[in-house]
């Protein structure tokens, strides 16, 4: 593939050389860049070389993309300085800009919708500005909680509601669970995956103000914590991929019982902690990474709800896109500002 691209590299800037009219010019931009063009058909066969090596035809097949685009402009501009009297048809297609491309978190979240899709899942999209009820009160967190400080949340300077409480910028997405139930009329099934911007007052290697999380949540007769696992493995093979391992660990939410973290190996060292140098992995620093919190629904949170406990049972989880997405093979982001940070020459990676 390497060897293609530069051949068509190579190949192509010598024909512009040699064009001598504005259509001509046209019709080779339509050869190279056209729906079955010769750079669009070796583009789309990148997905089938082997992963190691997809960023790197990646990195030279947008270099060849920008030289070729660039040689045709610029011969396009020397056309029209000479003023050739060739009689141009004004309805051939037109050399077209450079486009843009979709952020790779707006990627992440396509793939982790399509993923959830297949299973039976709902889209849903609830809101980022919140009552506490709905942000804790309603998923059984106590007044006192750690969650609830104003050093972990952002709350917003407005009167409170009598019955909701304070104003907050949502601080998870577990604030659609309840919600969700109420939309059903409180009579599950339920399957639901909601994907909202979240923020906390957080900002370091793993952390940012502003980021996106996609909640999971199953209510049924029946459900059970091997419905939970099944569903969480399914996802990791989907996303990550057959080399990742993920672990479960034992833990604490006040909105599951029981509860326990989802673990998943580092992408950038592979859970070795350390990288092929030999100095520490700064991203994961144990070879480790806490990909999100699971477990079975807790019955107050139900019971919030409107849902009857006895009935029914459920699971949820909730987990960062960026984190998520940074845990991917081949990805080797190892600071999630990066993709914030608007610098151009991150952006155009992907």
């Amino acid at each position: 593939m390497d060897q293609k691209l530069q051949q068509l590299r190579n190949s192509t800037i010598k024909e512009i050389s040699g064009i001598k009219s504005r259509v001509d010019l046209n019709r080779l931009y339509l050869k190279i860049f056209g729906s079955s063009g010769e750079f669009t058909l070796l583009l789309k066969s990148i997905p089938e070389l082997p992963k190691e090596v997809r960023p790197k035809i990646g990195k030279l097949a947008n270099q060849v993309k920008k030289e070729l685009e660039q040689a045709i402009l610029i011969k396009g501009r020397d056309l029209e300085k000479g003023r050739l009297t060739e009689k141009m048809d004004v309805t051939f297609p037109a050399v077209l800009p450079p486009l843009g491309h979709l952020h790779i978190v707006t990627k992440a979240i396509e793939e982790i919708v399509l993923i959830f899709e297949k299973i039976g899942f709902n889209n849903r999209h609830y809101r980022e500005i919140e009552w506490d009820w709905y942000a804790f009160e309603s998923l059984n967190m106590p007044k006192n909680h750690p969650a609830r400080d104003d050093f972990e949340t952002f709350y917003i300077d407005e009167p409170p509601s009598p019955s909701f409480g304070q104003m907050v910028l949502s601080p998870h997405t577990s604030s659609g669970q309840v919600r969700e139930m109420e939309a059903l009329k409180s009579r599950p099934p339920v399957r639901m995956i909601n994907i909202a911007k979240c923020y906390r007052p957080n900002w370091d290697l793993t952390h940012t103000p502003m980021f996106h999380q996609f909640e999971g949540l199953v209510v049924d007769k029946g459900i059970n914590i091997t419905h939970l696992k099944g569903t969480l493995d399914y996802f990791a093979r989907e996303f990550f991929g057959s080399e990742r391992k993920t672990r479960l660990r034992p833990f604490h939410f006040q909105f599951t019982e029981p509860s326990f973290e989802v673990d998943i190996n580092c992408g950038i060292c592979l859970g070795k902690g350390k990288l092929e140098n030999g100095e520490n992995c700064r991203f994961c620093k144990s070879g480790w990474l806490e990909l999100g919190g699971a477990g079975m629904v807790h019955p107050e949170v139900l019971k919030a709800g409107k849902i009857n406990s006895q009935d029914y049972t459920g699971f949820a989880f909730g987990w960062g896109i960026e984190r998520t997405y940074m845990m991917k093979s081949g990805t080797r982001l190892d600071d999630i500002r990066l993709l914030y940070g608007n610098d151009i020459r991150f952006l155009e990676q992907f």
